[in-house]
């Protein structure tokens, strides 16, 4: 495992529209998984590594990116928090722009490696996926901008093309938003007893919700003009997030072997 010579705190995974990064200091870092190209910051006094998903000489695909080397990527530079961020579709009417904090996940995809115990049996727990300490950081932030948001659940299908209406008909049942990126990761998260937290934004209304076609350029254009806030919140947060692991997240994986 390849360690960098910073003492890295806090990775952020960036998704759709996320170019805050392109100006720090970039770190490639090697895995069993593949390269990984971090950038370095510092904020709020603590040193920070950015991981964009989607970057490459072309916009990598959802069920393309390499959430494995990415995660890894994240222990091996040794930060124990990760918050991430996810464009996502709101199933329950939010406001375009709003902001919801993830509490749970259903997991719909299909063609990803989701763990990185191929040859043992690890049954890590998920009873609580998301960290309370980061997603407490995250609505102290957005409350201190004053920003709208929700707690919800969220549905990650596999992507590429967006969902039918009967989907999201079926889905509605039990989730709030839906996205393409925020699973595998927060089970790999896990697997490497990290505390994961998702900062989710609706980028629009999921199929079915209105009678307008969904295009990825109005994923893109929402993202690119809450950038400024983005920036903020995860400021605020990372400030906000003890110095000292008090959660359950770093016994992920106790008693989960066979």
């Amino acid at each position: 495992m390849e360690k960098v010579d910073e003492n890295i705190e806090i990775a952020v995974l960036g998704g759709v529209g996320f170019n805050s990064y392109q100006e720090f200091e970039s770190q490639p870092i090697h895995t069993p998984y593949g390269e990984v190209t971090a950038y370095l910051t510092t904020i709020k006094g603590k040193t920070i590594a950015v991981i964009p998903r989607h970057a490459g000489e072309n916009h990598i695909p959802p069920h393309r990116i390499n959430y494995r080397a990415n995660i890894w990527a994240v222990h091996s530079v040794g930060a124990e928090r990760v918050i991430s961020t996810n464009s996502v579709g709101s199933m329950r009417g939010h406001p375009v722009g709003s902001f919801v904090v993830l509490d749970d996940f259903i997991d719909f995809t299909r063609n990803r490696p989701s763990t990185f115990y191929d040859d043992r049996t690890v049954h890590v727990d998920v009873s609580e996926p998301y960290c309370p300490e980061i997603r407490t950081a995250l609505r102290a932030a957005l409350e201190k901008q004053g920003l709208s948001y929700t707690e919800g659940i969220y549905a990650c299908t596999e992507g590429p093309r967006f969902e039918t209406r009967a989907e999201i008909r079926m889905m509605s049942q039990f989730a709030d938003v839906v996205g393409m990126t925020g699973v595998p990761e927060v089970n790999l998260a896990k697997e490497l007893s990290l505390c994961y937290a998702s900062l989710a934004i609706i980028t629009n209304q999921a199929c079915g919700m209105t009678t307008q076609k969904l295009t990825a350029d109005e994923v893109t254009d929402v993202v690119g003009k809450a950038q400024d806030a983005i920036f903020e919140i995860i400021s605020d947060t990372i400030e906000n997030i003890p110095k000292t692991r008090n959660c359950r997240c770093r016994f992920a994986k106790e008693g989960a072997c066979l």
